[in-house]
Parts: structure tokens; C-alpha cells; sequence
């Protein structure tokens, strides 16, 4: 998730995580009921908290969970999505 998709990550934390001025983020946990992050706003990190549309009970709903969290943060944002 963070090497590959940091841009991704970065667009969930402004447009879900309540974070708009974030500069960076990334993700460094995740359970059942959601996700956890740090972001860099103003240079300083902060922890952010960002659940799941529903709760997830097999790890291959994660992908789809966070595909989906970046199409929402997209149209938050007015972005076009790229496709995955």
C-alpha cells in the first residue's frame, strides 16, 4: 500500500481521514473496523482513523475496500479516478 499506491493513500487521508492540508501519508495498521494512518500536516505527524464502509472479515475485501475509499476520495476531491 505505501510503496505502491502513496498518491492513493494521500488522497483517502485529505478527502476521508479530515485531513486537507496533509502533505504525505501512510498506512500503518489496520483491523476489522477500519484503517490506521499517519499523516504529515504542517510537517509534524498526527495518527488518523479511518473506517470501513462495513466491517471486513477476509483479507481479500481489503483491496476492494481501499479501491473503493479512493473512488469516494476522488469524488470528494472533484479528481477523476484512474482505473486499477
Amino acid at each position: 500500500m505505501n510503496d505502491d499506491h502513496a498518491e492513493d493513500t494521500l488522497l483517502i487521508c485529505r478527502a476521508l481521514g479530515a485531513q486537507p492540508d496533509a502533505t504525505a501519508a501512510r498506512m500503518t495498521g489496520l483491523d476489522g473496523e477500519g484503517g490506521d494512518y499517519t499523516v504529515t500536516v504542517d510537517g509534524a505527524e498526527r495518527q488518523v482513523r479511518i473506517p470501513w464502509a462495513a466491517p471486513l472479515t477476509e483479507r481479500a475485501q481489503i483491496r476492494a475496500e481501499v479501491v473503493r475509499m479512493y473512488q469516494e476520495a476522488c469524488a470528494e476531491l472533484g479528481l477523476t479516478p484512474r482505473g486499477h
